[in-house]
């Protein structure tokens, strides 16, 4: 009876340790989703401050192409041209693209600011662009293209 007694204690010990590391198993399972979840979390948090300070870097740099290019309308000069062009690849490289809208085009409020309103045949539609605008490449604009639209007078 006693040896009996012997095998019932250490099936209940071997049950027991078999829960217990049932538990911790999970628990460990558990530890991992967390640990993955803020490694996942932290690097998506890190993408949007760097896109944030990226935002702030190019929108102050934005007027000074604007500059450069009013100069080259003037001056056609080929080392400026050049320049230019550098320059709007490191902005495509840092994820930005020019939005260049052209006059016929349907009116787009996304990546476009309406700063007149003209007499035309049609509502909706660009008759000038101002000044071409910025956006990331997943669609947010940094700064909106400049253009006069057209609307349908009523007189």
């Amino acid at each position: 009876m006693v040896k009996g007694k012997k095998q019932e204690s250490k099936k209940k010990d071997g049950d027991k340790v078999y829960k217990e590391l049932e538990v911790l198993k999970s628990m460990l399972a558990r530890a991992l989703a967390d640990y993955d979840n803020l490694s996942k979390r932290v690097e998506r948090e890190r993408g949007v401050l760097s896109k944030i300070t990226s935002l702030g870097i190019l929108t102050r740099l934005l007027p000074v192409l604007d500059n450069l290019e009013s100069a080259q309308d003037h001056l056609q000069d080929t080392g400026l041209a050049i320049s230019i062009g550098e320059f709007k690849k490191i902005l495509n490289e840092e994820g930005l693209l020019e939005i260049v809208p052209k006059v016929g085009e349907e009116f787009n409020e996304d990546t476009m600011e309406a700063i007149e309103v003209v007499a035309g045949a049609r509502d909706n539609i660009i008759s000038g662009v101002t000044l071409n605008g910025w956006k990331f490449k997943d669609g947010q604009a940094v700064r909106h293209a400049k253009v006069k639209v057209s609307k349908i007078s009523n007189n």
